[in-house]
């Protein structure tokens, strides 16, 4: 079983998290990831990188809570009206809505939708240090 370790200290926006996982699982790749959940979650089924052939895996994420600030509301909601401006691509009723609940909030943060990733994959577990 595989295991890698996500530094927190490393990740101070949501750029800076897919250079991280880049810099754990793609240096013997010629191409990086995506900085899109869709991408995380094509990493975790295990078809790509260093997780070719894993079947499990476990993931540690040091410095977690620092991570967990660098992917907070402000993060999240720079990352939402990002995707407002490209209204051929997304939903802008279901962002603005988003936004509304997350500047209320209600709504998740980057780091709680990068954990809703992981836990929908049951053969990789992330462990929060």
């Amino acid at each position: 079983m595989a295991t890698y370790v996500i530094e927190g200290s490393r990740v101070t926006d949501i750029a800076s998290f897919y250079s991280e996982l880049d810099r754990l699982v793609m240096a013997d790749e010629d191409w990086t990831l995506g900085a899109s959940l869709d991408a995380l979650d094509d990493l975790l089924y295990g078809g790509i990188g260093a997780l070719v052939g894993d079947h499990a895996v476990v993931f540690e994420w040091a410095d977690s809570e620092q991570s967990r600030d660098a992917l907070g509301v402000e993060a999240t909601a720079a990352w939402l009206r990002g995707k407002l401006d490209r209204p051929d691509m997304f939903s802008i009723a279901l962002l603005r809505a988003q936004l509304a609940d997350l500047e209320a909030g209600l709504g998740k943060t980057y780091f709680e939708l990068i954990l809703d990733v992981f836990a929908d994959h049951p053969a990789v577990t992330l462990v929060l240090r």
